[in-house]
């Protein structure tokens, strides 16, 4: 039987607060200093939690990015991987963290476990963000994926949300304090829910992911970082 899991990741007060704290707050900062698009929504509306959303990782916008383009009934109880030894090392940090983001400690140097954990999480209904690349990309350039997130898929039965998100390091680049003026055009582009193939380890799906969030970016980028009118946020 799976362990008791804390109760603010379920909780629907901490839901309704985060609700506020996401939709009412982040949402309104990161919508008004970026230029949005959401692109193939559609390709979520048979999803049922739990789940694991998979994105590149580039920039600070990328978790309010991704919350803030998924929709609530998906968004609610998301529960974001959070490097644990800068984003759990002091408690107003961790208050945050934990507000805007049901955020869960990752260790990244592989030395000191955590209480909470990702597949526990799934176990528990619990959907998970993670960037398989572990930290930004210093060039905005897609990396390498760890496999983690499709051993989780593969041990719980969770489908993959493959995300690829544009823009974001152009916008709100690594060693930047704040995203760059002028609205840049970022997007969250959606990709079909994948599960591990008979026979796939999950190195192998992981490559299958990555070449996915790889192609979903190719298909939009220049359309997105070249437009040739005013973007927004759709449903396409």
């Amino acid at each position: 039987m799976a362990p008791k899991m804390r109760d603010r990741f379920t909780s629907r007060g901490q839901a309704a607060a985060r609700f506020v704290a996401q939709r009412g707050l982040l949402k309104s900062v990161v919508w008004g200093v970026v230029s949005v698009t959401v692109i193939d929504r559609d390709k979520l509306s048979g999803v049922r939690k739990p789940f694991v959303v998979v994105a590149n990782h580039s920039s600070h916008l990328d978790a309010p990015l991704i919350m803030g383009a998924l929709p609530r009934k998906l968004a609610r109880y998301l529960a974001a991987g959070a490097a644990g030894d800068y984003f759990f090392d002091v408690w107003w940090r961790r208050g945050l963290t934990a507000l805007f983001f049901n955020a869960f400690p990752v260790d990244r140097s592989g030395s000191n476990p955590r209480n909470v954990s990702a597949k526990a999480l799934l176990q528990h209904g619990v959907p998970v963000l993670v960037f398989p690349e572990g930290t930004r990309s210093k060039t905005g350039e897609i990396g390498h994926f760890k496999p983690g997130a499709a051993a989780l898929s593969s041990a719980t039965g969770a489908p993959v949300l493959p995300i690829a998100l544009i823009g974001a390091y152009n916008a709100h680049p690594r060693g930047s304090k704040w995203p760059k003026p002028g609205r840049l055009p970022v997007a969250v582009v959606f990709g079909a829910p994948m599960r591990i193939a008979e026979g796939e380890n999950p190195q192998q799906f992981m490559a299958r992911i990555r070449e996915q969030v790889i192609a979903l970016h190719d298909a939009h980028a220049d359309r997105i970082l070249n437009p040739t009118g005013t973007t927004k946020e759709t449903d396409r």
